[in-house]
């Protein structure tokens, strides 16, 4: 991370990743429970200050910089300026797949979050976001179960995360099918 991203830490007691990535998770942890307690009409989920609002919420105890698109640009993701169009081209096109049934509602919420992860709208975290915009999409609009996204930490490094990077290369390239398959595994 750069280094005014890392000065954003808003625990100065964590010295170590360990730490870091505990404390991350446990801000998640409350995020998906807010996620759990709350009925979302489409719309509010389908829009930008909903993506904002809930990388706020799983990230907001720990960085400042939480819910705000990234101000540096990344070796993935699209240039810092166009975060906002890309992001908006999302949320159209996402409403336009919803009303005309384009795709089946696995497909249509993992596309979503390889479109948004692909944007890679904030500083960090654009994973664990994508993933749970996914679940959000999946049993808020859809009335189906989330996803396991296989049951495993994927940001460890580990076989889970290597299959589930292979999978997000090949829908990259257009083929979507493994990630659909990963997000069921």
């Amino acid at each position: 991370m750069d280094d005014d991203e890392k000065e954003g830490l808003l625990m100065k007691t964590i010295t170590t990743q360990g730490e870091l990535n505990e404390a991350e998770q446990l801000n998640i942890e409350s995020a998906v429970e807010w996620t759990l307690r709350r009925k979302f009409r489409e719309a509010d989920i389908i829009s930008e200050a909903f993506v904002a609002q809930l990388h706020k919420k799983m990230y907001g105890e720990v960085w400042r910089w939480a819910g705000k698109f990234r101000k540096s640009n990344k070796n993935i993701g699209v240039d810092k300026f166009q975060i906002p169009l890309e992001l908006r081209n999302l949320i159209n096109d996402t409403q336009f797949w919803i009303a005309n049934k384009t795709f089946a509602e696995d497909e249509l919420s993992v596309r979503f979050k390889h479109r948004i992860v692909s944007i890679h709208c904030f500083a960090n975290g654009n994973g664990r976001h994508s993933r749970l915009m996914a679940d959000i999409i999946i049993s808020h609009i859809f009335g189906k179960p989330v996803f396991s996204w296989s049951n495993q930490n994927l940001v460890k490094k580990g076989d889970a995360r290597a299959n589930y990077l292979s999978a997000l290369h090949a829908a990259d390239s257009g083929n979507l099918n493994p990630l659909i398959h990963f997000a069921r595994s």
